[in-house]
């Protein structure tokens, strides 16, 4: 059966920008949770100091629970190469992280849509700074996992890969067996597309997924397509609770098994509260359960 983790959706500011909030804090929330590890963010405050990067090790791990993966952004698609240089860099020393935390999974993304980008140039400049980190991170034995992305909580621009047709792009011009896919079906939807589809092409490739529930507090896909260019998540975009939202987790299950995926679920999700992720937990436990009969 597959393994659940839960990423800190609901205190990232807390985490990442104020400090007012501490990673042992989340831990111990986390550690109260019917979960089996915690994703990590590569953006945590506390994580500047190499130093911290056991101690949280260890103290997860004294809580019974492990940290399989490493959520970063790291951005190729920048035109200038200097740029890029340095952002392959940054993705080191995130694999670095990741491999201290105990993890086996580190997140890459292709980078922000900028508009003076073609699809090919991009999906070049994204595919030659993955393939730079992959021998590094198999030293290391680490998996790098390709997100179908909308947009880091921290960027200007969307995701250069969020459609299906770039993301495919993108994952078939690289071959590696430290390669994989991670699949997040709401950012399909982001993207105006169906996750079911995105999933069937792919599906053989995903080693890990984020599960989580979208919905749009008001307007339409088309009035969030206004707002993409400013930084961070548009205000009127708001993760759900898991099993209320617009995804089809029976189909998303149903093929995740076919294929043979039993591997790290990653939840998304808790931006109401501790109370709203126990609820995303036992909806996503009851149909794991019954997807992946032990």
């Amino acid at each position: 059966m597959p393994k659940l983790a839960a990423f800190p959706k609901a205190f990232m500011h807390a985490l990442c920008k104020d400090g007012s909030m501490k990673l042992s804090e989340w831990i111990n929330l986390a550690s109260q949770l019917d979960i089996d590890g915690l994703e990590w963010y590569a953006g945590f405050l506390e994580m500047d100091d190499e130093r911290n990067w056991k101690m949280f090790r260890a103290m997860t791990e004294d809580y019974g629970k492990t940290i399989p993966m490493m959520c970063c952004s790291p951005d190729f698609t920048h035109p200038d190469k200097k740029f890029r240089e340095q952002e392959i860099e940054k993705e080191k020393r995130w694999i670095d992280m990741t491999f201290a935390l105990g993890g086996s999974y580190c997140r890459v993304l292709s980078g922000q849509r900028r508009s003076e980008l073609s699809i090919e140039e991009g999906v070049q400049l994204a595919a030659e700074c993955i393939e730079a980190c992959l021998p590094y991170a198999a030293e290391r034995n680490i998996t790098l996992i390709l997100e179908n992305h909308y947009k880091d909580d921290f960027w200007m621009y969307p995701e250069f890969a969020q459609k299906a047709d770039v993301f495919c792009k993108l994952a078939d011009a690289i071959h590696h067996p430290n390669f994989g896919i991670n699949y997040d079906p709401s950012n399909t939807y982001l993207a105006g597309e169906d996750p079911i589809d995105l999933l069937k092409k792919i599906s053989t490739r995903v080693v890990t997924m984020h599960a989580s529930d979208r919905y749009l507090k008001e307007g339409t896909i088309e009035d969030l397509r206004k707002e993409e260019n400013s930084e961070g998540y548009a205000k009127r975009l708001a993760h759900g609770e898991i099993g209320k939202g617009l995804n089809d987790y029976d189909a998303i299950f149903s093929e995740l098994k076919y294929v043979g995926f039993n591997n790290w679920i990653s939840i998304e999700d808790g931006v109401e509260g501790m109370e709203q992720l126990e609820r995303s937990i036992s909806f996503l436990r009851k149909k794991m359960k019954y997807y992946w009969v032990e």
